[in-house]
């Protein structure tokens, strides 16, 4: 299967949001309208219904899309104007699909009980009890409400609940290595969300500390921030970074590099770094974003010995074969998120991420080449993570 291109992929996420605001919108007109009561209250409910529908709608894709330069909200603005419409636009999907197949297979039942009662005659069919009926509502009810709930729980439980991912990797060099990846700095993730991952870093002593791309969410005024919290990794060769697409999107290749130099950071714009080791040298190397920038292996590979290994930095993995190709050593990536939000089917892991690459997370090798790509930290579209954790990695190459 072709993977699925960014704008078919986002066609079709607006194309199911705009569906699910009128179809719930429909299905809660209906229940107020047959529930019993006034003619005016119930056509008061149904239109404050839709005054929220609409606004937590809005506000959601004005998030996406338009920047809220608020660094560090207070919690309760986070939870009213941020996590709310957030958790309503993904959750109503859900809700709307579900509904809508109740709907169908209920519309599928009905037919058949109208064909059996033809066939065997009316006085042959015991009549519906008033019981059975609530009973049927109550659970659409909770089918419904589960959406809502599971989207919650991604964003205020899974989206913190990280995991450090360990993995000792054959490199040709004995180096301690830690990389953080699509932090998306923004107002789903504060500064003192920040804090915590670079803590945990420090924790870990890495020698070695990499960023590979997808720093802000959308907005520059929150990347100073990122940087400095970042810029208190010390470690014993360094810190290097790439860049990722939301840089490109956002913001100016020359502001990111002098914050990066003035915290200490090293930038790897189709570059490479030699850096000398008791045990021998090894290289790191870093390339444009594949799609929005300028990647050029061959120049950030210029005049390295083939023999040195080499760490490559990437922001999408999608260089692995052409890495590969270089027997380079091991691949740095991210992008993806592991999908955000991610079905384990017994054929396999299913999310958005597998449709469009065949790299969406964890560990491949072509070769002697290795590829790893990180779940990251961050979270983009929506701040909901299930089944697919935020990461914190470590590896141990030797």
């Amino acid at each position: 299967m072709a993977p699925v291109s960014f704008g078919t992929f986002r066609l079709i996420i607006i194309a199911l949001a705009v569906f699910a605001q009128i179809y719930l919108f429909w299905r809660i007109r209906q229940a107020i309208r047959s529930s019993p009561g006034s003619g005016r209250r119930a056509s008061l409910a149904v239109a404050l219904c839709g005054a929220l529908i609409g606004v937590l709608f809005a506000a959601n894709w004005h998030i996406m899309y338009r920047p809220v330069p608020w660094p560090d909200p207070p919690t309760l603005a986070q939870a009213v104007f941020f996590y709310a419409p957030a958790i309503w636009s993904f959750g109503s999907i859900f809700s709307a699909l579900l509904l809508l197949i109740t709907q169908i297979i209920g519309g599928v039942v009905r037919a058949a009980a109208r064909t059996y009662r033809r066939l065997v005659g009316p006085e042959m069919i015991a009549p519906a009890s008033s019981g059975r009926r609530f009973f049927l509502k109550a659970g659409v009810g909770g089918l419904a409400a589960a959406p809502f709930l599971l989207s919650g729980y991604g964003a205020a439980y899974a989206g913190r609940n990280y995991v450090i991912e360990e993995l000792a990797l054959p490199f040709g060099c004995r180096v301690r290595v830690a990389q953080l990846t699509d932090i998306h700095a923004g107002i789903f993730m504060t500064r003192d969300r920040m804090r915590r991952y670079v803590d945990q870093i420090i924790a870990l002593q890495p020698e070695l500390f990499v960023l590979t791309g997808d720093y802000i969410s959308n907005s520059t005024v929150f990347f100073p921030g990122f940087a400095e919290e970042m810029a208190r990794v010390r470690t014993r060769y360094g810190t290097f970074a790439t860049l990722g697409n939301h840089e490109h999107w956002y913001g100016e290749i020359g502001y990111y590099r002098r914050l990066f130099e003035q915290s200490g950071i090293h930038l790897l714009q189709n570059e490479h770094r030699l850096i000398p080791t008791t045990g021998g040298a090894f290289a790191v190397a870093g390339i444009d974003d594949l799609r929005w920038g300028r990647p050029d292996l061959e120049k950030a590979l210029q005049g390295l010995e083939p023999a040195v290994p080499t760490l490559l930095l990437s922001h999408r993995p999608e260089i692995f074969p052409e890495a590969a190709g270089r027997h380079i050593a091991l691949t740095l990536a991210g992008h993806y998120h592991g999908g955000q939000i991610k079905l384990s089917l017994p054929g396999g892991d299913f999310s958005l991420a597998h449709l469009r690459t065949p790299y969406p997370e964890g560990l491949y090798r072509i070769g002697f080449s290795q590829l790893y790509v990180s779940r990251g930290i961050g979270t983009t579209f929506t701040p909901i993570r299930l089944n697919a954790p935020p990461e914190v990695n470590l590896f141990h190459l030797t």
